[in-house]
């Protein structure tokens, strides 16, 4: 049984990968708007860690909302880029592909911040473990930096920048637009890296 990894492309997803050296990566196209670079991150962090990497196309398109599909954010949305139960699409893709590849547990990138959207808290990975360990194949699910901020776990990971830099974070296309969150994240992120190298 395997370690696998829902791996996006970002900042946060790349530098667990680099930390937990888990053997099976998934990347899921879903219809995002940035699909095409995400996965070309995934692959060159897969590759260079020797992970085996699976993509999953299913176009959800039709369901989503916000940036990540460059619409209008649904009325309740909390965030611009808020796409429903997105989360909960995402881990249940990558289960189905992963029972079949003999994957025992799935681990994700959600970091503290991320639970400013419920499917990014601590309860909600505790749900869906609990919701997936039932069912046949019995896969764990969880996010080993829940309680980290991303710029503690890029150091936790010791992940050296050329390969951070490999990350997409856009939220609106496969070239950054520079003022969606996404952007806006890794800017700062990277900032505070490099402040704390020069302090």
């Amino acid at each position: 049984m395997s370690k696998g990894i829902l791996l996006s492309g970002g900042i946060d997803s790349i530098a667990l990968a680099y930390w937990q050296r888990p053997s099976i990566a998934l990347t899921i196209n879903y219809g995002q708007a940035p699909a095409k670079a995400e996965i070309l991150a995934s692959t060159a962090i897969a590759k260079a860690l020797n992970i085996a990497h699976y993509i999953i196309e299913v176009d959800c398109s039709s369901l989503g909302s916000g940036d990540l599909l460059n619409q209008e954010a649904l009325s309740l949305s909390p965030s611009p880029e808020w796409w429903p139960y997105r989360n909960q699409l995402l881990i249940t893709l990558a289960c189905m592909k992963g029972i079949a590849l003999g994957v025992s547990e799935l681990i994700t990138g959600s970091v503290k911040s991320d639970g400013f959207h419920k499917d990014g808290t601590p309860e909600f990975y505790e749900l869906i473990n609990n919701l997936m360990v039932y069912q046949e194949g019995g896969i764990k699910v969880h996010s080993p930096c829940i309680g980290m901020t991303s710029v503690e776990l890029v150091k936790q990971s010791a992940i050296p920048d050329s390969v951070l830099y490999w990350a997409h974070s856009c939220h609106t296309g496969n070239v950054p637009c520079g003022h969606c969150r996404g952007c806006n994240k890794y800017r700062q992120v990277m900032h505070e890296l490099q402040t704390l190298k020069s302090a």
